[in-house]
């Protein structure tokens, strides 16, 4: 997989929940992956954009991982194995196919980690296991994506959770539209693509008839 520089924008979140979105770090899946995840200062771009942290716990943790630039650069490559975990964990979920046991391990293993790390809150009438920021240090971003998998998994979808259609993509996400006959992950960049491409087979079938 080739890791490539990619500043995040809105357009980039289309998931339609941050678990989907964290596995779409990876574009081009379905042809030549790039990872978009090639520092851990971009992986906090990517978390201050999703909403996992806030930009002041960015900050700290920006600050932290600069003092130990070791210890960020572990922190970002459990998080790039569990986000595959995740993704090859969701794709055979979704094709109703056995999930594969590496991934399956790894990604109980991060959730086991995440665990260790969290504590009790009282919140609107119930008690939640959420990540301490002091316990998880640079794997909170991680650790808390893991518990929105976690969230994911237990309620998943397999009728409106799909793989993007689109040539050089892959991505997953939840169609939330009325109908539920979306096929590409955005109309305004896949859908567009595709719709392109037919059009241009068709205008160039035209031409040999004519």
């Amino acid at each position: 997989m080739q890791v490539v520089t990619h500043d995040f924008a809105p357009h980039d979140f289309v998931g339609g929940h941050v678990a989907l979105d964290f596995a779409n770090t990876v574009t081009a899946r379905d042809t030549s992956p790039c990872d978009w995840l090639d520092s851990y200062s971009r992986l906090l771009e990517w978390a201050r954009m999703a909403g996992v942290v806030d930009a002041m716990r960015a900050a700290k943790l920006e600050t932290s991982a600069e003092r130990s630039p070791r210890e960020a650069a572990a922190s970002l490559g459990r998080a790039r194995k569990t986000r595959e975990s995740l993704h090859d964990l969701l794709v055979s979920l979704l094709a109703d196919r056995s999930a594969p046991t590496d991934a399956l391990a790894d990604f109980e293993g991060a959730w086991k980690r995440a665990s260790a790390r969290a504590h009790l809150v009282a919140h609107g009438g119930s008690l939640l296991l959420q990540p301490d920021p002091d316990s998880s240090g640079l794997d909170l971003p991680l650790d808390l994506v893991v518990f929105a998998a976690i969230d994911l998994f237990g309620g998943l979808d397999t009728e409106r959770t799909r793989v993007c259609r689109g040539a050089d993509c892959g991505w997953l996400f939840i169609d939330s539209s009325k109908g539920g006959r979306r096929v590409w992950c955005d109309m305004a960049t896949c859908g567009n693509t595709a719709k392109s491409v037919r059009f241009a087979r068709a205008e160039k079938r035209r031409r040999r008839k004519t």
